[in-house]
């Protein structure tokens, strides 16, 4: 089974002291660098666009499109933002990314720059985890020591500055737009578009925002061809990705595959659910996507299928659930985070997100009145697509596929006959659990 995982970003995750420079370029890092500065920027917006390479970030709009959206020059300047605040609960790719190969990232953004024309560029990391954000600020030191960032990058005179920059750890902040308003000092709030940051982003400024994937995809494209990448994954979903598996299953962690691979394939790689238990439910794309039931092992996770089926495939974050998961209880979970994070700006997610989360609560404390689930779609049809961003629509999938799929166990709650779950047979782990040895190239200093 293990010929269906494609390394090319983890390639060099199990080598020693993986995060260094030196073990990069001697896993032949920054080839795709010398490649392209020896090409006409362009060519590189053009290979992008033929490699098919979709945002990694969730949305998964063209990345080449995305670059080619930035007007003509006109002598000021332009910036290139990649988006590193990774906070959807269920998802973990960009921060390991981050941790075990901070090289891969940085050699796409100086690919990326060049490409776009940007002199100065930002990486917004969620300021939470210190321990990537310090890993990255040295990999970046590295790498402008090497000649790799700075003036005249491999005499090539292209000159890029980098700057990494903590955020506080806002969910709404992975919205690119907040988190503009973010980089520039002010609350992250979502702004009115148009004007798409395309056209007035970073201080007010065309500005491209990308996925950390995405960045750190562009070196392999470059280094062996659109026609390598496109050769991976389904017609309309080129390419490779990260598959980040958690919950109940033998081996979580990350599984780089080609795009189309289907939960069944991914779970036999990862030893299948854990001993003595059944799949109950999955989320395909974090929690705030649909979620999907064992019904749905055999659908191709590429934009398309996923999409098809009712779902969204967003970054993903393949959460795993058996059957001794109360989904009313979890579905609850989410919904108290997505009401935290709430920026409130605009009444539908404000107030709707405040209300699911109290009928929620109402129900799992058994107060449950008739009418209960009729009230939460009602709310979740007054949020979804009224809401100013994202987040609002979100807050709703897992409220609405939920009810969907397993409305009994609503039913159960509001009539008093629900059997309230037992923590210790959903927890992954021992009382005392012990904390799994680090892998040689994602610890140390």
């Amino acid at each position: 089974m293990t010929d269906m995982l494609t390394p090319v970003l983890t390639d060099t995750w199990d080598a020693e002291s993986s995060w260094r420079l030196d073990t990069y370029l001697a896993h032949g890092g920054y080839e795709g660098l010398r490649a392209a500065l020896a090409q006409d920027p362009s060519d590189i917006v053009q290979l992008v666009k033929d490699s098919g390479l979709r945002g990694r970030g969730g949305a998964g709009f063209p990345t080449g499109m995305k670059w080619g959206f930035l007007p003509p020059p006109d002598g000021g300047p332009r910036y290139l933002v990649v988006n590193a605040d990774e906070s959807e609960p269920g998802t973990c790719k960009d921060i390991p990314l981050m941790l075990a190969s901070p090289q891969h990232l940085i050699e796409g953004v100086v690919i990326s720059s060049y490409a776009i024309g940007c002199h100065h560029a930002f990486i917004y990391v969620r300021g939470e985890v210190l321990h990537v954000y310090r890993r990255l600020l040295a990999a970046v030191q590295e790498a402008y020591d090497a000649g790799y960032l700075g003036t005249d990058i491999q005499g090539s005179g292209f000159d890029l500055e980098v700057t990494v920059h903590a955020g506080a750890g806002a969910y709404i902040c992975g919205e690119e737009t907040a988190l503009l308003d973010s980089l520039e000092g002010k609350r992250g709030q979502p702004r009115l578009k148009p004007p798409f940051p395309a056209v007035a982003g970073l201080y007010a400024r065309p500005t491209v925002v990308n996925n950390v994937e995405s960045v750190a995809s562009v070196p392999g494209i470059v280094a062996k061809g659109a026609d390598w990448f496109a050769s991976m994954g389904t017609e309309k979903s080129q390419g490779h990705g990260l598959f980040s598996l958690s919950g109940h299953v033998t081996r979580p962690g990350q599984y780089e595959a080609p795009l189309g691979i289907t939960l069944r394939e991914l779970l036999d790689l990862a030893g299948g659910i854990r001993a003595g238990h059944e799949l109950k439910f999955w989320t395909p794309g974090g929690s705030s996507t649909p979620i999907f039931t064992a019904e749905h092992l055999d659908i191709p996770l590429d934009y398309e299928s996923v999409g098809a089926a009712g779902s969204m495939l967003g970054t993903r974050a393949l959460q795993i659930f058996d059957e001794t998961t109360c989904v009313v209880r979890a579905v609850s979970r989410w919904t108290d985070f997505y009401a935290h994070e709430s920026c409130g700006k605009c009444t539908p997610c404000r107030e709707g997100t405040y209300w699911l989360k109290q009928i929620l609560h109402r129900i799992l404390d058994g107060e449950g009145q008739p009418g209960d689930i009729e009230l939460l779609l009602d709310l979740c049809d007054n949020i979804l697509g009224r809401s100013f961003c994202a987040l609002g629509d979100g807050a709703t999938s897992p409220i609405t596929s939920s009810i969907q799929y397993f409305r009994h166990e609503y039913e159960a709650y509001i009539s008093g006959t629900a059997t309230p779950p037992d923590p210790r047979l959903a927890t992954l782990f021992d009382d005392e659990p012990q904390a799994p040895a680090a892998h040689a190239g994602a610890g140390g200093r």
